[in-house]
This record gives C-alpha cells, structure tokens and sequence, in this order.
C-alpha cells in the first residue's frame, strides 16, 4: 500500500502543526487522574475548543470542522508527535459522541454535542459492575419509571474518571423482569443528581483514575435515555464498537512509542543481547502495519462501508502490541526500568513503566481480549460455541 496525501490533506497537517506548536503547553502536565492534574487537562480541553480542535471529525454545528476521517488520522498523528495532553474527556467525545450522532435525537445531539465538544462537560462511561465485567449482561441496576422520570438504583464501577466527571452515560434494566441482553437501556446522568455517590478507587498508582458509582433513587428525566426503552445493548454495542475501533486508541499512538523505542534501542544497543533488535524492528513494523490498516478502514468508511466485527480483530492487535512494546523497552532498560518518573535521577525512563503498567490495562477494558477471541471465532470464522 503507497500512501500519499493531497495538496488539501498536507495543508490540513501544516495548520495542525503549526498550531500544536503555539499552543501546547511546554511543561507536561500532572496525571488527569489526579486534583492538580485534572484542572490543567480541562482547560486544555478548552483550548482545543477556542482553535475549533476539539473533535475535527463532527459536523461544525457542533462543534466540530466537518473533517473526514483521513483528516482526523492526520490530526491524531500531529497532536501525538507535538507531545499533547492526553484527552480527559475521551469517554465523551470518543465513545459517546458518535454514540449520539447515531442514536440521539436532534434535541439531544443539540443540547450535549456541542458542550463535550466545547470542553464544557466531562464524562465517564457507567457500564461495568461488581457482578458484571465482561459479562456485562450481568448487570443489576435498574431505572424504574415513574411518570416522566426514571428512578435509578445500582451500584456501577471501574467508571474511568467519574471522581472529576459532570455526567456518565449508563446502562440499566427499565424491564424487571428481563434477563441478559434484553430489557436494558442506555441512560445519561448528571453526576450531581441527589442520591447519586461517587467514591474514587486508588490505583496501584496512588491515583484515583476510577470510581464506583452508587445510585441510590436518584431521579433523571425519561428524556434522558438514548433511543427505545430496552434498545441498550443495541446501541452499546455500538459504542463498544467505536471504543474497540478507530476513535479511541489512534494509530499515531503507537507509532510514536515505536519512534520512542528505536530511540531507545540505538542509546542502549551496545549493552543489549543483540536479539532484541529484531524485536524493536517488529514493535516499528506492527505500529505502521496498524497504521496503514487504519487508513484502510477509514477509506471504506469514507466510501460508506461499516465497521463490524473486525473491530475486535483491531482492539487485539492494538491492546497486545501495546503492551510487547513497553516490555521490550524495560527489558532494555533493565534494573533502571523501576525507577518512578518522580524519581530524581528517572528522566524520560519513568513514563516507559507508567506506559507498561497502562498498558496491562488494554487488552481488559472495551471487552477483555479472551470476550473478543470468542467473538471473532463465533461471528467472523463461524466456529461452533464451545
């Protein structure tokens, strides 16, 4: 595959460019997870919104610049190499975002795009529960209604950023009587509705970059849910997909840690087994792999084709070379690999065992990798269950 880009497409990469470089901020901010970390990534957010960055691919009656997805590809690749702020509100403009350009009304796109685009509102994703993971038909919690309200009660958790967030998008039974994937529906809530109790989980980190989510009769409007009542798992499929696709891990991700860990390589070669040199040119040639499959989906999509099951084959291969590429680079760090990035003497060496303790996380969130195996030999391979 050659890829080449237009005169348009390469003036569409110099105005990002150009912009990045006047406006992200030359110190790396704390952790989003954290109080000091949280309030400089919001306004980041809005910086975004003032260059009308803050997600190019929406239409710009909300908050967007109408951009296709090769653009986006070309943002996500500038915004990764000019070092940016990672996204707080990822939950919001990655998953639910086109989420609600599928599935909302035009009252509801109205009322909640243009203020995620904005900056204005952070969410959180209300989904998993003690019970229910990655099997989260499990699920428990209930919105039971009462005349144009819905009245909630569960408990959520792992709710990535809820302890900072204004609003969660969630799901819960409305059916009493329904089991598994029926009877369900996909509810947005504002955090700060009365009987409605966040706790933050701490990290392995120190970090509070979860929280469960208790609701105890707290009440939101009927005009709340997204789509049918009992249309949930649906519609977050739907989001499953996005969050498994395109949107929320962009191939310029990788490829700049695979830059990274060939930097890495050449300072350290001279003390390595030189077998790892194979292995850092593999970690390269997977993230531009990725890359050039990525620009293939979004051409098809562009040309009006679907993302289906292959997501699942993407969220693997991302999650999974995610997590090969950190390790090599504390392999060859060695002993040096478990100095924390607030260590004195750490430089750039801490933010490769923050990456690899993140990365332990991909291949379990957007439906655990074994969920998505399962999935590709039922509905891709057509294998027979187990």
């Amino acid at each position: 595959m050659k890829l080449t880009y237009t005169p348009e497409q390469e003036a569409f990469r110099a105005e990002v460019r150009a912009w990045m470089k006047a406006n992200v901020p030359k110190e790396t901010l704390a952790s989003h997870d954290t109080v000091e970390g949280f309030t400089p990534h919001w306004e980041w957010e809005k910086t975004l919104a003032k260059g009308q960055w803050g997600m190019v691919t929406w239409p710009k009656e909300y908050g967007g610049r109408g951009c296709d997805l090769i653009q986006w590809l070309i943002f996500e690749e500038e915004y990764y190499r000019a070092q940016a702020p990672g996204r707080v509100n990822q939950n919001g403009i990655f998953l639910l975002g086109p989420t609600l350009m599928e599935f909302g009304s035009p009252e509801q796109k109205a009322r909640f795009l243009p203020a995620m685009a904005a900056g204005d509102e952070i969410w959180a994703q209300a989904w998993s529960e003690p019970q229910a993971g990655s099997d989260l038909a499990a699920l428990r919690s209930t919105a039971t209604r009462d005349g144009d309200e819905y009245v909630l009660r569960g408990h959520k958790i792992w709710s990535s950023r809820a302890v900072f967030a204004h609003w969660c998008f969630g799901m819960f039974r409305t059916d009493p009587k329904s089991e598994k994937h029926r009877g369900i529906s996909f509810i947005l809530v504002p955090l700060n509705t009365p009987g409605i109790r966040v706790n933050g989980i701490r990290q392995i980190d120190g970090e509070a970059g979860f929280a469960e989510i208790f609701f105890e009769d707290a009440r939101v409007p009927v005009a709340n849910r997204l789509g049918e009542e009992g249309d949930g798992w649906k519609i977050a499929m739907a989001t499953a997909g996005f969050e498994r696709g395109m949107m929320l891990r962009s191939p310029a991700r990788f490829q700049v840690t695979a830059e990274r860990l060939v930097e890495l390589y050449k300072k350290v070669a001279d003390k390595l087994d030189p077998g790892l040199r194979s292995q850092v040119a593999q970690m390269w040639m997977d993230a531009q792999s990725f890359a050039m499959s990525t620009y293939m989906m979004a051409s098809r999509l562009i040309n009006g084709g679907h993302i289906g099951v292959e997501a699942s084959l993407t969220k693997i291969f991302w999650s999974e070379m995610d997590v090969n590429m950190h390790r090599i680079a504390l392999q060859m760090l060695g002993v040096r690999a478990e100095l924390l990035h607030a260590a004195p003497d750490a430089g750039d060496i801490g933010s490769w065992l923050d990456g690899y303790i993140f990365s332990l996380a991909g291949p379990i969130y957007a439906g655990t990798n074994e969920i998505q195996r399962n999935i590709i030999a039922e509905r891709l391979l057509g294998l027979p269950r187990g």
